[in-house]
This record gives structure tokens, sequence and C-alpha cells, in this order.
């Protein structure tokens, strides 16, 4: 039941399903919750049925993202980093282009007619590799236009090593590009210092200003990793927009290698709160006709638009694959190198019983306390490699941020003409 000031509301969990309901309604709906009678009155209703997610994990889904760890090393020294610095753990190494060669045929060659595909370049630093990322892009290019696929192309940097001549690279074949920027110059050379422990914000900032300025194919964002020392949201959020980035993200440290500088109770508390304040800011903007690109919010915003419901948080060890710099198959970016998220190897295949058994254990049925919360099928479960590393201590962010944006939502559709904020439920 949601109250959003633009009315009462509905929300049923099955489907992500968002309903306005009149005021005798939603009273009887409140007292038939507090009767545990609520399942009877849906059913009245007509709003019961067939789960939209069941208890299946899925089977052997067809891989339509991959992400390469070109270049498994780094000239920064983030000491939160989940890649121990871009290394994994592991020696430094670069992608050889003959691995990157197998995993382009593999993503391709065995696409279906029609299908979108996503190849994705990480690190590490993956501009230490520049080589190889742009043989890479350049050769699934042809070959997807060959069998009449399409490709989009991404990498997610640093933005130390970018040259102008990237940005003519990177605008020719559309890339979405990520730069990692932790706030003002203050914090960010805190957290993100070269290893020499200089700072790195006026050279990243300098390096991404030509890419700014001729972006029109590729789309330039910020990701800001947000812990206890830099919870400064508003005023970063708005900096990086004026810089000119595309849009503006902020994704709470929840886990790193060395349990340096991770989020608690209290700081995700902290951080709830200045995330709705950014929240109603893009409220604000919306409702004058201004964009206002807070990542969180236009990707919350589209998600319950489409009601979209999911028993997983996101592609991991399904549709998406990690490949390291060695040819390995992961679950994810973030698995390079972790056991509990190997998949295989470009050589020997998809780990296809160890990717049943992923898809059956992380299942968001399965997990707790996932399969009673509200929000599960918004959430999917959280972020596999967070959760297993470190627990669920973010459910109460999560909810409290996915309960304001339900709010935030039914307003804003509220106020569009001639157009109800969501499909009426009347009393039977």
């Amino acid at each position: 039941m949601i109250h959003s000031g633009s009315g009462r509301h509905l929300f049923l969990v099955d489907g992500n399903r968002l309903f306005d309901a009149e005021a005798a309604l939603f009273n009887h709906l409140d007292e038939a919750m507090t009767d545990g009678a609520v399942g009877g009155l849906l059913a009245e209703l007509g709003l019961t049925g067939p789960p939209l997610v069941d208890d299946a994990p899925l089977r052997s889904p067809p891989i339509h993202a991959l992400s390469l760890a070109v270049a498994q090393k780094c000239n920064l020294g983030c000491t939160y980093c989940y890649a121990d610095q871009g290394e994994f753990g592991g020696a430094a190494k670069n992608m050889a282009q003959d691995v990157a060669d197998r995993a382009v045929d593999g993503l391709i060659g065995e696409a279906a007619p029609g299908a979108r595909l996503n190849l994705a370049f990480l690190g590490g630093e993956p501009l230490i590799n520049r080589p190889v990322l742009q043989a890479t892009t350049r050769r699934a290019a042809r070959l997807a236009r060959a069998r009449g696929l399409a490709i989009t192309f991404s990498v997610t940097t640093n933005g130390t090593l970018l040259a102008p001549e990237d940005g003519e690279f990177f605008e020719e074949f559309g890339f979405a590009i990520t730069v990692s920027l932790d706030g003002p110059r203050a914090v960010h050379d805190a957290l993100r210092p070269y290893k020499s422990g200089r700072g790195s914000f006026d050279r990243i900032m300098e390096n991404v200003a030509p890419l700014l300025e001729r972006q029109r194919r590729m789309q330039v964002s910020a990701r800001v990793t947000v812990t206890p020392q830099n919870i400064i949201l508003r005023e970063t959020l708005d900096g990086l927009i004026a810089a000119g980035f595309h849009s503006v993200g902020f994704s709470p440290l929840l886990r790193s290698p060395t349990g340096n500088v991770e989020m608690t109770a209290g700081d995700l508390e902290i951080m709830l709160g200045q995330m709705i304040a950014c929240g109603r800011e893009f409220e604000r903007r919306s409702r004058i006709g201004e964009r206002y690109p807070f990542a969180n919010m236009m990707n919350a915003m589209r998600e319950i638009e489409r009601g979209t419901h999911r028993p997983y948080p996101c592609g991991a060890g399904a549709g998406y694959l990690g490949v390291s710099a060695d040819g390995e198959l992961s679950a994810c970016h973030r698995f390079v190198g972790d056991p509990d998220g190997a998949m295989g190897s470009l050589a020997e295949g998809i780990d296809r019983p160890r990717q049943a058994e992923w898809l059956s254990d992380r299942h968001v049925h399965r997990q707790e306390p996932c399969r009673a919360c509200w929000a599960r099928y918004l959430c999917g479960g959280g972020c596999h490699h967070e959760v297993i590393r470190r627990g669920r201590h973010a459910c109460d962010y999560i909810r409290g941020w996915l309960h304001y944006c339900l709010e935030a939502y039914l307003r804003l559709t509220s106020q569009r003409p001639g157009e109800a904020a969501a499909a009426p439920c009347t009393a039977p």
C-alpha cells in the first residue's frame, strides 16, 4: 500500500504491478492485510493467477554479452578496488589478441538471428591494452555486420589514459563510456590516487573534456563509488552534470578486498537520505521539462514503467559472462580469478553443469530473506559478488530507495496530461 502524495495506490509484488485505489478500497485492503485476508480480496478483484515469476531457474541461456578483462593491471592505487588494484590477486597481465578473437567468435558465431549483443572492455584499466581493445572492436563490428546482428560496445575506464584520438574511435563505434570518478577533487584524490599517492582528478577531467564536447554517438557517463568518505551526493551529482557527463550514477561500496571504507548500516542510512534528495531534484526538474541525468533515478523510472520483474539482479552467469586475460570464463567481470564464479573457459566452453547450479542456487526464491521481501522482483536479490562475499546488510537501503522511487514514479506520472499514474482498481 502506497501513499504517494498524489493518491492511494496498490503495489502487487507479483509482476511489480501498480494500481490506483479508491479511498474505500484502500481502507478495505489495509484492513484485509491486518487480518491476513488480503489474498481473498485480491482474488475478488481479479488480481490473482499463475505467478509471473516461478521457481524454475534459467536453463542454458544464450550469451548476449561479454566483458573482456583486456588488461588485468592498473596505474591507480584505489585501495577499495574489488579487483585488487586491477590484478585480481594474481600477476599483472594483458589479454592477447587471439584470446579476444576467440571470445568474439563465440559471442557472434553462436548468436541467434536478430540477437542484440554487447561487448564490454574492462580491467584493471582497459586502455593500458589499447591496441587489443581497438582491433577487437573493429573485428566484432565487421563480423556482426556480416551476420546482420546488432552489437554495441562499452568501456569502463579510470580516465587517466584517455587521449583525444580515443574520442574519435569511441564516437565512430558509438561506445558507452563509464568514467570512474568519486566526487570533487579532494575526495576523489583521497580515494583514487595514483600508486605514487598523487591525485588523479585533474588529469581525468583534462582528458575527458574533449570527449564530453564531441559526444554524439558515444555517451560519456560518470560512476561514483560511495564510501563513508564521500557521501556528498548532491554536490557531486551537480558538479559532474555541469561538467557535461551524459549521466551520473552512484553505487555504495559494499565489498572491498580488505574491508577498507566499506559502507556500514549508518552510512547507508545517510546515503539513502542524500539519494532521495537527488531524486527530489530530479522530480522538480522533470516537472518543468528539464533533463537532470541522475542515472539511478532514470533507471528506476524506466524499470517501473516497464513493470520489470525478475528472479535475478542481472545477467551474471546467464546471458552475460566475464572473460579473463587468460580466457577463463566467469559469472561476471567481478568474479575474474574467483572460483566461486568460475564458468568454464574459451578453450573448453561454458561449464553448463556449473552454470545450471549457479542459476538454481542464485534464483531469488532460494535466497533469504529475499523470498518474503516485497522488493524481491525489483531487486532480484542483490549483486551476487557482494552477497557471496559480505551478505545482505544493504537490504534496508535498497528497500528504502525503491519505495521512494515507486512514490516518485506515481507523482510524476500523475502529472502527465490525460494519463493516469497506474491502472485503476475499484471495489468489487
